[in-house]
């Protein structure tokens, strides 16, 4: 669809951490347009332990490999020892919606028999994104047949008075090496109030080959059709973007190769490369994504120019 190019690593921790909660780290980088000079990129940063806690970094519009300044302190931190966001947590979406800037996280918790639970949380902000508030201490998508481990929410849009969220459901996990790695396909609902999901959803895309997990889906308005953004894991250890196109948001498409990214012959993103989000900037868009080891070393950007059709983008971004 667009031909990326690659402007850098943006946000090192190692360069621009501000204290012990951001060591290193910024999982799943996401954009939000703070005003016409700034862009917001809210991400987890992990602790020494490997906990993360969400802030963010603001990047010059017109540059956005110049940082002006990063969150002193988390603007959500860890839930309550107990609660399913005890053990960090990384951005989904955020949304202008009535009520204020919704912020709709995946918080991690750890138990006993299994590597790790994600479940879908939502915080409100009404500062301007400074600061946000959990609506509750419990996940706003729970558990269900087919989602007994996994419902993580990576997009959302406020359409018509009615939520549309796209989000990856896991129930079980891949063995490689020994070691388990969380399966997770990708799902769609919708639905009037965040309060009342329905259990009724729609399956967007699987695995194919020798893929396992298909994830963090990342859903824009481009050009009068649907477009995603999101993330592959197979057995052989490739972690990668794929591109799929919908009419209508529910049904999809795959066109993995009009991508338009490749692996750098070396350095922070040459091994692996995920979690792209987009932003339109003037006549350009912007992708923030992690590199290596699912985001270590932080996340840099890459920019396309927008080509529109009949004189309009209509996006979400």
């Amino acid at each position: 669809m667009y031909t990326w190019t690659k402007r850098g690593l943006v946000f090192e921790p190692a360069r621009h951490g501000v204290g012990g909660w951001m060591q290193h780290s910024a999982l799943t980088p996401t954009p939000y347009r703070l005003n016409s000079e700034t862009i917001r990129v809210y991400a987890g940063f992990r602790d020494a332990q490997g906990v993360s806690r969400i802030g963010y970094v603001d990047v010059l519009a017109d540059d956005p490999t110049v940082v002006l300044r990063v969150s002193a302190e988390p603007v959500l931190d860890i839930g309550r020892d107990g609660c399913f966001d005890d053990n960090g947590m990384i951005l989904g979406d955020l949304v202008d919606a009535p009520g204020g800037l919704h912020m709709f996280y995946v918080g991690f918790q750890r138990v006993a028999k299994a590597k790790f639970l994600a479940f879908t949380g939502l915080a409100l902000s009404r500062d301007g994104g400074e600061s946000f508030q959990r609506l509750q201490e419990t996940p706003i998508l729970e558990r269900a047949p087919g989602r007994s481990t996994i419902a993580a929410v990576h997009s959302a849009m406020w359409e018509n008075d009615r939520w549309r969220l796209w989000y990856a459901v896991g129930d079980d996990w891949e063995q490689i090496g020994g070691e388990p790695y969380p399966r997770y396909h990708i799902r769609y609902l919708e639905t009037h109030s965040l309060a009342e999901m329905p259990l009724e959803d729609n399956v967007c895309l699987l695995p194919r080959g020798t893929e396992y997990r298909i994830g963090r889906p990342r859903v824009y308005r481009m050009d009068g059709r649907y477009v995603m953004y999101f993330t592959r894991g197979n057995v052989t250890g490739e972690y990668f973007p794929g591109l799929a196109y919908s009419n209508d948001g529910v049904h999809w498409e795959r066109h993995d190769e009009a991508l338009g990214l490749a692996l750098s012959a070396d350095g922070w993103d040459s091994r692996t490369l995920c979690y792209p989000a987009l932003i339109r900037q003037g006549d350009s868009w912007l992708m923030f994504y992690n590199g290596n080891d699912m985001g270590v070393d932080g996340f840099g950007v890459a920019q396309a120019p927008a080509v529109p059709v009949d004189g309009a983008v209509h996006v979400h971004a």
